[in-house]
């Protein structure tokens, strides 16, 4: 557990010396506050709804997490530091473990960003803040759900850009499933099949400020899928 939490601040360091973790929060909060503001200021001054501008700044996280994870492992692959981890003591799953974990401290940044919005929502009038609870705890556990595809794309290559336009493609599949087979006119069946694995379909319950046991685990689950993965083909390099 000490080395897992070594890797873990070891990589929160990483990101703290790294332009591209600055540049990905101030393009989140650049686009998000343009969000609000567009949302709530110009158009809704009087409905004191947190789904309002939440719907619209959720879909910043396809294009913010890819530049978050693209280095967590790619990075090592590149500057050949990769054989160094992979020969000391800790576990490839003890590193994947830490990288996810540090990864999920930058997200718990972007979350906490999130919450101005709210806060100034609720000088304006009275909030529903179970609502505002619920929302970004979904908020969270969807983006780990994202984190964790984007980690995996970052052991795909050893070039950042191309993990970062894996992981990009990767979460927006995802993000589109439940509309997948209205775009393609596939089947209604095939559409109705295919919403449950969706990651906008999922997060629809916790902005009702429910939280839903089986939504919760889907996210557990993905997360938990794809670090696996990460954890398999970072294991296969190592035995080649």
């Amino acid at each position: 557990m000490r080395r897992l939490f070594a890797v873990c601040q070891k990589e929160l360091q990483a990101y703290l010396w790294t332009p591209t973790t600055y540049f990905a929060l101030a393009v989140y909060m650049l686009l998000t506050g343009l969000l609000f503001y567009t949302n709530f200021v110009m158009y809704q001054p009087s409905i004191l709804d947190y789904r309002l501008v939440l719907g619209d700044t959720l879909s910043m996280l396809v294009f913010v997490v890819p530049l978050l994870t693209m280095r967590l492992v790619a990075e090592e692959f590149r500057q050949g530091t990769d054989e160094l981890l992979l020969t000391s003591p800790v576990s490839v799953t003890e590193i994947m473990i830490g990288k996810f974990l540090a990864s999920l401290g930058m997200l718990l940044i972007l979350v906490l960003c999130s919450l101005a919005y709210p806060v100034v929502m609720s000088f304006y009038g009275s909030l529903d803040w179970t609502l505002v609870f619920t929302s970004v705890i979904g908020l969270f556990m969807l983006g780990a759900a994202m984190m964790a595809i984007g980690l995996f794309a970052s052991t795909l290559s050893q070039h950042q850009m191309m993990s970062a336009v894996v992981s990009f493609i990767l979460l927006l599949v995802f993000w589109m499933l439940d509309s997948f087979g209205g775009q393609t006119g596939a089947s209604a069946a095939l559409q109705q099949w295919l919403e449950p694995f969706s990651l906008t379909a999922r997060f629809d319950s916790f902005t009702k400020g429910l939280l839903n046991g089986a939504d919760v685990m889907y996210y557990v689950t993905v997360a938990a899928l794809f670090l696996l993965f990460s954890i398999q083909v970072v294991e296969r390099k190592r035995w080649r």
